[in-house]
């Protein structure tokens, strides 16, 4: 039996699919941001952007750091995508939701703005009751552990006490170094690292049982 308090979801390319497009749509905006703002050439754009995705898990950090740019134009900028030309209402997942107890909240290295137009767009936002977003993390996004360390801050919780669900290993590592429970949305395989691997984000109920919970 798992004391499970809070059930924190990564935003894109974990509660739909990663073919849905919307990452894509983002890294053109990104690109596009790193030319026209900054004046990059086409291909230095593109090294620098998988320079500072390796470094630091997100380009903005990258950008930040080196660039010095501004953060809020940064986000407005590049979250300008056709949300809804991209994703559907999600009624499986809905139902996954609707059976998890624990308190459910958003963890992700975009805006708030932007996650509630996913939420919306897949018709799950009623299930969800805080959104902890790149600006709660003072622009230091996962997998930075300053991130998680805020986050814990900020839910004033115990890791044992939090599920995490997100797309990428990287960003689950430093949470279950510190004790969360980590649920990967993958191929389904194992995964060195995380507690769970599931293969679409509608089967997080089943983790949750699984749990005891």
């Amino acid at each position: 039996m798992t004391d499970l308090q809070f059930a924190i979801f990564d935003l894109d390319d974990t509660l739909y699919p990663r073919d849905a497009g919307v990452m894509p749509a983002i890294g053109a905006r990104i690109h596009q941001y790193m030319v026209e703002r900054l004046g990059l050439e086409e291909e230095r754009a593109r090294s620098l952007r998988q320079t500072y995705l390796a470094r630091y898990g997100t380009t903005m950090r990258g950008l930040l750091v080196h660039h010095h740019i501004d953060p809020e134009d940064y986000l407005q900028y590049v979250h300008l995508v056709p949300l809804a030309d991209l994703l559907r209402p999600a009624p499986r997942l809905d139902a996954a939701l609707s059976e998890i107890k624990a308190e459910k909240l958003i963890f992700t290295n975009a805006t708030r703005e932007h996650a509630r137009r996913v939420l919306h767009t897949l018709g799950i936002e009623r299930h969800f009751t805080r959104i902890v977003d790149i600006r709660d993390m003072d622009y230091r996004s996962k997998p930075h552990p300053a991130a998680y360390a805020k986050l814990l801050e900020l839910l004033r919780a115990r890791p044992p006490a939090c599920l995490l669900v997100d797309d990428s290993a990287r960003n689950l590592w430093p949470a279950r170094e510190l004790g969360m429970i980590t649920v990967l949305v993958g191929d389904g395989h194992p995964a060195e690292g995380v507690d769970f691997v599931i293969e679409e984000i509608a089967e997080i109920s089943e983790v949750v049982k699984r749990l005891g919970v």
